[in-house]
């Protein structure tokens, strides 16, 4: 937690502001509920940012599993409620599999280039080791995928592009997909940055202590990911010598009438003990050891972003350097170095504004995780506690009985 906090002063102090086919589009009915719990409740981010007024919900629930000739997949419910004009309905939920949600992220980093998209889980897992289809996997990939798209539906941008309307709403997103390639291609392409072989010659300080910043941070994350895995590896190792340990106990006191009693209070103590370390393992598992990668994906996608400035930096300072060169007066190549000079601005509000967004998000993230973890910690030694202490009495000398 300390290293957690001294990377959040350290940005503060150095940086300078900153089935075969998918079923979709069906309109909710509202006479069945969407999900177990209220739909307003479960989509509401734990802060109302600014006290702003949200007129855009979305979940990700449900996840079903589809096995035909050639794979098996899983698609995820997505459910909308909205009073934004842009929408025809109110409501709308489809299903979407991983494909659709990658295919989302591409669209949106070509189509807003100088913003920082939000990462998506990763896609591969190793074979054996995990199971893409287990309960637990899917889970946790969905819960992933619905912090991807609330992280966009929280964004004053992202929320807009035409791309994510599409997304949440289109009652055959592969039809889209085929149709709408070669314009939606052509749009990407015109707000792509290429900029060839050009050098960028230094960063501006802001953007020097972001990306120093970014890398400290990924450092940081991907030693406490490494240690956090290797005490969950042995906790479970610890775990399979409790389960052999505790029964020996047991076994023990049916050969001694006296002690049974006891014996047996330790063998249902050891019992307790291993069940809430197994509860405090799958915390670790199924809710730190997520957040930790995201936000591990998040750097590298903000490190792309700031790579994209520079490029389009490196561009401007090349085109005022072949003006400079120029004899002659061509209007033609001012204006380009103005729009290259506008890129260049825009580039720099939107990172910033993202960057701000992200350290406003990662606090409040990171705060949540930790208490979480500090009361997941506090909750497993006080089950053991209870264990030991509610055999205590059994371990006490009895006055014997004339």
């Amino acid at each position: 937690m300390e290293v957690l906090l001294d990377l959040d002063l350290e940005w503060n102090s150095s940086r300078l502001k900153l089935d075969l086919s998918l079923p979709n589009g069906t309109p909710v009915d509202t006479s069945s509920p969407a999900s177990s719990s209220s739909l307003l409740n479960r989509l509401q981010l734990d802060d109302d940012l600014d006290g702003e007024t949200r007129d855009l919900f979305v979940t990700v629930d449900d996840p079903k599993k589809h096995v035909c000739t050639m794979e098996t997949y899983i698609t995820y419910r997505v459910t909308t409620k909205t009073t934004r004009a842009e929408f025809d309905l109110p409501e709308y939920s489809v299903r979407r599999r991983y494909q659709d949600f990658d295919w989302l992220r591409n669209k949106l980093e070509e189509s807003q280039p100088t913003h920082l998209i939000p990462p998506l889980p990763e896609k591969f897992v190793v074979k054996g080791v995990v199971d893409r289809f287990s309960e637990e996997f899917v889970e946790t990939r969905r819960k992933a995928l619905d912090k991807f798209l609330k992280r966009i539906t929280d964004h004053p941008v992202l929320s807009f592009n035409e791309h994510f309307s599409v997304f949440l709403t289109a009652k055959d997103l592969n039809a889209y997909k085929k149709q709408g390639m070669a314009l939606l291609s052509k749009m990407g392409e015109s707000v792509k940055y290429v900029t060839g072989g050009y050098k960028l010659r230094s960063r501006p300080l802001e953007f020097a202590a972001i990306g120093e910043y970014l890398d400290t941070f990924s450092l940081k994350l991907g030693t406490i990911d490494r240690i956090a895995q290797r005490i969950i590896k042995e906790q479970l190792e610890y775990l399979v010598e409790l389960r052999e340990y505790g029964p020996v106990y047991s076994t023990w006191g049916g050969l001694e009438v006296e002690l049974s009693e006891p014996l047996e209070g330790v063998s249902a103590c050891i019992g307790n003990c291993c069940t809430a370390l197994e509860e405090l393992s799958e915390d670790m598992t199924e809710d730190f050891l997520p957040v930790l990668r995201e936000y591990m994906l998040y750097s590298e996608s903000m490190k792309n972003v700031l790579k994209k400035r520079d490029q389009v930096q490196a561009e401007y300072e090349a085109k005022l350097e072949a003006v400079a060169l120029k004899k002659e007066d061509r209007p033609k190549v001012p204006t380009d170095v103005e729009k290259c000079q506008d890129r260049v601005e825009c580039f720099n509000a939107d990172l910033k504004a993202d960057m701000e967004r992200w350290q406003n998000n990662k606090r409040q993230d990171f705060r949540q995780l930790l208490m979480g973890m500090a009361d997941k910690n506090i909750q497993y030694y006080e089950k053991c506690l209870t264990a030991w202490e509610s055999i205590i009495p059994l371990l006490q000398d009895k006055p014997e009985t004339k």
